[in-house]
């Protein structure tokens, strides 16, 4: 079990910024284009709110915030709202390299926040994306599990997105145990049905994990450059860290959707459902 969750929020959101959709109108569209998405209002509340308000449901105590450029808004849109004030709100920066122009990665999101709030290096921690809405339920599978490092194993079929982008998540490969033996990512259409688990499912990621400091530090900071993205991603780090004799990353199976914000498409369905609680 563990009490902190890191949240990756330091994103150029610029899928985001480029897409489009006209029904959601002007004013919104331009909200969108200006603010980093987990930011974007829904009634008078940004979308990270509703996403700590799962997170105390489910019993975390300490969140640390990767920030980039956005930092003192997203300290600000915090400041107002005392109801999450049950909860340590701390911040980590991550800086961009000077021969880049938008962030170095996930991976390099995690090692400058370790670096930076030094007592993650030898304890239990959470990280998660800040522009998925994951349920208290599922936030409580990957705190309160007694492995030392866990993935949320999600059954493809339970996502409900459109099949042309559910098709480009990574794929969970385990074994009997349902200890994690790889990350495919693109999978192939053979690639899914060699990886089906024990039950005929299909798993993925949703990027939500959790981490013994102590033994993933090394793995974080030395992680590799994806060469399809030009940028040091968690998977890699991971496909590193079980490749230790002694290490693991345990999947946890669980089936429901996770509302996510990566378009404006995204954004009446986000209202929607909120609108519905």
């Amino acid at each position: 079990m563990t009490n902190t969750i890191v949240i990756l929020a330091a994103g150029m959101s610029s899928r985001m910024k480029k897409s489009t959709d006209s029904s959601i109108g002007s004013t919104k569209a331009d909200e969108a284009n200006k603010k980093s998405k987990s930011l974007i209002t829904f009634g008078n509340k940004p979308f990270i709110y509703f996403l700590l308000e799962n997170i105390v449901d489910a019993g975390f105590q300490n969140v640390i915030m990767v920030v980039g450029q956005d930092y003192e808004d997203f300290k600000n849109e915090m400041d107002k709202f005392p109801s999450i004030s049950k909860i340590n709100i701390e911040y980590a920066i991550q800086s961009i390299p000077e021969n880049r122009v938008k962030p170095f990665g996930t991976a390099d999101a995690v090692y400058q926040t370790m670096d930076q709030i030094d007592k993650l290096k030898n304890q239990s921690f959470c990280v998660c994306n800040s522009d998925n809405l994951y349920s208290t339920k599922s936030l409580k599978l990957i705190r309160e599990n007694s492995y030392d490092n866990a993935v949320l194993a999600y059954d493809r079929d339970s996502l409900n997105f459109p099949k042309d982008r559910v098709s480009s998540f990574s794929i969970l490969m385990t074994n009997s145990e349902f200890n994690l033996v790889n990350f495919i990512e693109k999978p192939t259409l053979e690639q899914v049905e060699q990886n089906l688990d024990d039950n005929g499912k299909i798993r993925v990621s949703m990027n939500i994990f959790k981490f013994d400091g102590s033994q993933a530090f090394e793995f974080i900071k030395s992680c590799p450059v994806n060469p399809l993205r030009n940028e040091k991603e968690l998977p890699s780090a991971i496909v590193n860290m079980i490749s230790h004799d002694s290490l693991y990353m345990k999947g946890i199976p669980i089936a429901e959707h996770v509302p996510d914000l990566t378009s404006k498409s995204d954004i009446q369905i986000i209202q929607k459902l909120i609108e519905s609680k």
